[in-house]
């Protein structure tokens, strides 16, 4: 990593130097359409460009306080002598966008690399916080491997109904079962929907916006104790102006991704994922990083140190907390201090030293929210990898969130073909179901749904609900949201739609799921699997054009991160020609 008191400052080897520097008709120009808007020699001769690749939108709920803070990382370019340039990109407004942010990942990835290697940009800040905004700016950064530093949206403020605390996503379930069991009026439910959100930010649980936030601090790629700054904080506000002035120097050091990512990193990653209790959805982002850096990772990785790694972090929806409480008990450098012994400190960071040394002052401010290893939430990580013939490519549980009894279960299933059949079905009174029965859905994955939505948290039928029950076994190929919770089995691989074995399940099958044998099976004799699967007949392709078209004859599946064939390993790097 380079020193910042030796590193050269010679402006000649910016990179956007080859725009502006030489004295030919095409830096004319470059340099006359800049003062066309009214910039001086003064705002950019010599200096280092600065992207700020920002994801705001109106339909972003999570980015609504990204126009200020875009100001404030602006002023803080200024500050260190660096040329901000604004540059927008493709906003994931999770809760807004249909059918799914994740079937546009891989199109906010494709952009952010093609905006930072098009244009004259020596260093960038990547504001994102809405779920697929993070690993989408990341693998796109990744693979353009220009200095960049990531600046989290920042988690929302805690949510309040009566003299309830509300967390966003996870109560909102909760609370929807209790109506659905006829145990909340509808002035009841109105209140809660006026209250769970209270202010810009993402979900203030430990959900798939602020698991990718602590992956991406975990890993190096932001300042110390970004991940948890409330949103709307004033501490958020100098996070913002201290990101673009670190990016200035990172752009003089020439900090690269390449520089900073490597496999420790992503162990790193991994173990941060399972000592927080965080989102499964973030398996799938670390595959995708993984082979953008240019290494084969495999699911039995994360299921290797899961049996390694305790559960230290009490937020919702596997404990009790939410992440303005993290934040008040030291933020995540306080956590990953607590687990020192099973990360590489000698990984490097963003801010110029270790992991080690970035990590070295945490301090645990409340031991309930961090909680202590001799008092852990769960003694080892808080997901787990299952196999078996009906998940021979893997599959994923989160069982910090799942009902005990149920980690080991044998039941019949009921299978709904597609979302829109177990809308239709699920609470018709003659359902043949009850607590022990296994809802299978299908039809869900990368390329059948399309785009791997986040259905994998089953609604339990109303008149199980009454009955007072609160979990069941639930199997898809689809993801679940970070917020989401129970005995919910996920991004079973092969999916339906390439025949894998889900397709060929039939109501009535009796499945079994073992957690600590780490199995998920189908109790159906070999001869009549292969009689089913002989009968199968393949979907037709669903999308015929555009971006659908091409997310569907290339992206890969769940356990090899759903990124697009055609962009894993290494970019050749290659600089535009400039005529």
């Amino acid at each position: 990593m380079s020193n910042p008191e030796t590193t050269s400052r010679d402006p000649s080897q910016l990179r956007s130097s080859r725009w502006f520097t030489p004295d030919d008709l095409r830096s004319f120009g470059h340099r006359s359409r800049l003062k066309g808007m009214g910039i001086d020699d003064e705002d950019f001769r010599d200096k280092p460009v600065i992207g700020i690749l920002n994801t705001w939108s109106d339909l972003n709920t999570c980015h609504s306080h990204f126009r200020e803070r875009a100001d404030e990382v602006r002023r803080g370019i200024l500050q260190a002598g660096g040329f901000p340039v604004e540059v927008p990109v493709m906003s994931l407004g999770e809760m807004l966008m249909k059918p799914t942010t994740m079937l546009y990942r891989n199109m906010l990835a494709m952009e952010t690399e093609e905006v930072l290697r098009c244009h004259p940009i020596d260093a960038a800040v990547l504001m994102g916080g809405c779920d697929k905004t993070v690993p989408g700016l990341l693998m796109g950064a990744i693979s353009a491997d220009i200095p960049v530093a990531f600046l989290p949206a920042g988690p929302m403020l805690k949510g309040r109904w009566r003299n309830e605390t509300l967390g966003s996503g996870s109560d909102a379930w909760k609370y929807w079962a209790e109506r659905c069991a006829g145990n909340l009026c509808d002035a009841a439910w109105g209140e809660i929907e006026n209250g769970i959100a209270r202010s810009a930010g993402t979900c203030m649980t430990m959900g798939t916006a602020s698991t990718m936030a602590c992956i991406a601090e975990a890993m190096g790629m932001t300042l110390p104790n970004a991940a948890s700054v409330p949103a709307v904080m004033a501490e958020h506000s100098r996070l913002a102006v201290a990101t673009g002035r670190r990016c200035v120097e990172l752009a003089w050091e020439q900090v690269t991704p390449s520089k900073v990512l490597s496999a420790k990193s992503i162990d790193n990653a991994i173990t941060t994922l399972l000592t927080i209790g965080g989102s499964t959805n973030a398996i799938v982002h670390i595959l995708a990083f993984a082979r953008r850096i240019g290494f084969q990772l495999s699911l039995d990785r994360f299921d290797e140190l899961s049996q390694q790694v305790p559960v230290l972090c009490d937020l919702r929806p596997s404990g009790r907390f939410l992440m303005e409480d993290l934040f008040n008990a030291g933020g995540l450098r306080a956590l990953l201090k607590n687990i020192d012994d099973l990360l590489h400190l000698d990984c490097p960071t963003i801010n110029g030293r270790t992991l080690g040394e970035q990590i070295e002052q945490g301090e645990v401010i409340d031991d309930e929210v961090i909680r202590p290893r001799t008092r852990p939430l769960a003694t080892t990580g808080g997901t787990c990898v299952l196999r078996g013939n009906l998940a021979p490519d893997g599959c994923v549980l989160k069982t910090v969130a799942a009902d005990p009894k149920l980690l080991h279960h044998k039941g019949p299933a009921l299978v709904f073909d597609n979302y829109p059949h177990l809308k239709k079905m699920l609470n018709d009174p003659d359902l043949p179901v009850t607590a022990d029965t296994v809802l299978i859905l299908r039809s869900a994955g990368p390329l059948g749904a399309p785009g791997f939505p986040e259905w994998g948290m089953l609604p339990i039928p109303n008149k199980l609900l009454q009955q007072g029950v609160r979990d069941m076994v639930r199997i898809s190929d689809s993801r679940m949201s970070g917020t989401s919770y129970g005995t919910c089995i996920l991004h079973v691989s092969p999916e339906s739609h390439l025949g894998g074995p889900l397709a060929l399940v039939q109501t009535g099958d009796e499945i079994e799921l073992n957690v600590t044998a780490r199995q998920l099976n189908w109790n159906v004799p070999p001869e009549e699997i292969e009689k089913r699967k002989a009968a199968w007949k393949p979907p037709a392709q669903s999308a015929v054009r555009g971006y659908q078209a091409l997310f569907g004859k290339h992206v890969t599946q769940a356990h090899e991160g759903c990124d697009f064939d055609f962009l894993e390993g290494n970019s050749p790097g290659e600089e535009p020609a400039i005529f």
